[in-house]
């Protein structure tokens, strides 16, 4: 069979990606007609989707201005080209059950391109699983698009905390230098060979009678000498946090990030009812009001209903954002032990502003103490949005979940969340924490491990 291969692209591919034209290397691509008719249909608007569909319309008008003839099909970057069906075969094609749609159209015209071609694997490329699921029954091959995953190996995710086991820890003993530290003790070690490095703002848990972890702060990669530092402890009623104290060791490595202002970036990963939004509101209100080194608290969220959408809401931004920012407010009632009756009187009083993510682009946080909240269902273009509207003297806190994600066609490998942990993975100045235990009730705890 010839190693030249044909990928018949699927609109929601485009659409996902906009760049995926580039990432088919020596390879022939092939967009049916009805791709570029589904294009035309969403190209308006000021969403994300549509800004996607504008910037591959301006893409491939660009590519068909280099062809004299585009039934020769267009040079693509990877050496292949790029062709446009223009045909919709239908009858006789496919079984007489299914109907004219789309996405039948676009499988049918997967079914001649094979019986055309058949010396070439002809592959079909969708993000929509019931039309990689019929494609399959009717004899295509068919995959998923997977250049958009920014990870790898999940694994990855949670590499910021390292297990060492006794044996370890007391060869490193052997030459280790302890001297005081803020909070505590400083460990010089030589990290043993065989093992990977910790990155700045990892934690190394050391065999102890209680739980114990250590804090890398500097690293000699040359000599692999790491610098590890104890930890502040609010695990204890004197150094709580708007009254809120750490209630397991990942809470108490969370709290030690947010606290520390020379972390620009923290990243928590956790279930549901593991303190993540409480933690980022307590830490946040505690250096904007009592430390005064912010000058606000910014709280956005990707607006993904979980459920059925109940549709437009009315108001300003400000009152079309409060139904989303149920867990803000639930939370800052906790903190502030009292109910909170008048939502936007209670955010301005603690000089907390509610942003959607919409009206980001432009903006400049400057000394503000951002919350995104949800970030599982953001887009990784949406998160580099936000990171890149971070101004002097700001924080940014991340919070997801990937075992919640509701955007259609993102995925763990795929979303913002996951890229912004696997880039700044090794950045001095950005840390995250995985929360395993969720500490909302122990109902919330059984929940989370038998549903």
């Amino acid at each position: 069979m010839e190693s030249r291969k044909i990928f018949v692209l699927d609109t929601n591919v485009l659409i996902h990606d906009p760049n995926a034209l580039s990432h088919f290397d020596e390879h022939d691509v092939v967009l049916p007609m009805v791709v570029l008719e589904e294009m035309d249909k969403v190209k308006r608007g000021v969403d994300e989707l549509a800004r996607n569909v504008r910037e591959v319309s301006r893409y491939l008008d660009d590519l068909s201005e280099t062809s004299d003839d585009l039934s020769q099909g267009c040079a693509l970057p990877g050496g292949g080209r790029l062709f446009f069906e223009m045909s919709s075969p239908m009858h006789g094609v496919l079984p007489d059950s299914l109907s004219n749609s789309n996405d039948n159209q676009i499988i049918a015209v997967t079914m001649v391109l094979k019986q055309k071609n058949p010396t070439r694997q002809v592959t079909l490329v969708s993000k929509d699983i019931n039309l990689r699921i019929k494609a399959r029954a009717l004899g295509l091959v068919t995959e998923d698009y997977r250049s958009d995953h920014l990870v790898k190996d999940l694994e990855v995710l949670a590499q910021s905390m390292i297990q060492l086991d006794e044996q370890v820890w007391n060869a490193m003993g052997e030459d280790m230098e302890v001297s005081e530290s803020a909070y505590g003790h400083c460990y010089q070690i030589t990290w043993p060979d065989d093992r990977i490095l910790p990155a700045i703002n990892h934690f190394v848990l050391i065999p102890s009678e209680r739980e114990l972890a250590l804090r890398c702060r500097n690293i000699n990669q040359e000599t692999r000498r790491v610098e590890l530092h104890d930890m502040c402890s609010y695990r204890n009623e004197r150094h709580a946090i708007w009254g809120v104290q750490a209630r397991n060791l990942e809470q108490n490595m969370a709290m030690n990030l947010l606290m520390d202002a020379d972390v620009d970036l923290v990243t928590l990963l956790g279930l549901a009812g593991s303190g993540k939004t409480l933690l980022a509101l307590a830490c946040g209100l505690h250096k904007t009001l009592e430390e005064g080194l912010y000058d606000r608290i910014l709280v956005t969220r990707a607006t993904v209903p979980m459920g059925h959408d109940i549709g437009y809401l009315p108001g300003t931004e400000k009152e079309k954002m409060e139904p989303w920012m149920g867990a803000i407010t639930d939370n800052l009632a906790f903190l502030l032990d009292a109910g909170v009756q008048d939502v936007a009187a209670s955010l301005g009083q603690h000089q907390i502003e509610i942003a959607s993510l919409s009206f980001a682009r432009g903006r400049t946080f400057t000394r503000t103490w951002v919350i995104v909240d949800e970030a599982q269902n953001l887009t990784p273009h949406q998160m580099k949005t936000l990171v890149t509207r971070m101004g002097e003297g700001s924080k940014l806190v991340v919070l997801g979940n990937n075992a919640q994600i509701d955007t259609p066609y993102l995925t763990a490998y795929s979303n913002g969340l996951s890229m912004v942990v696997e880039r700044f993975s090794d950045w001095h100045w950005a840390g995250d924490v995985m929360l395993k235990a969720s500490e909302r009730s122990r109902l919330a705890a059984q929940a989370t491990k038998v549903l």
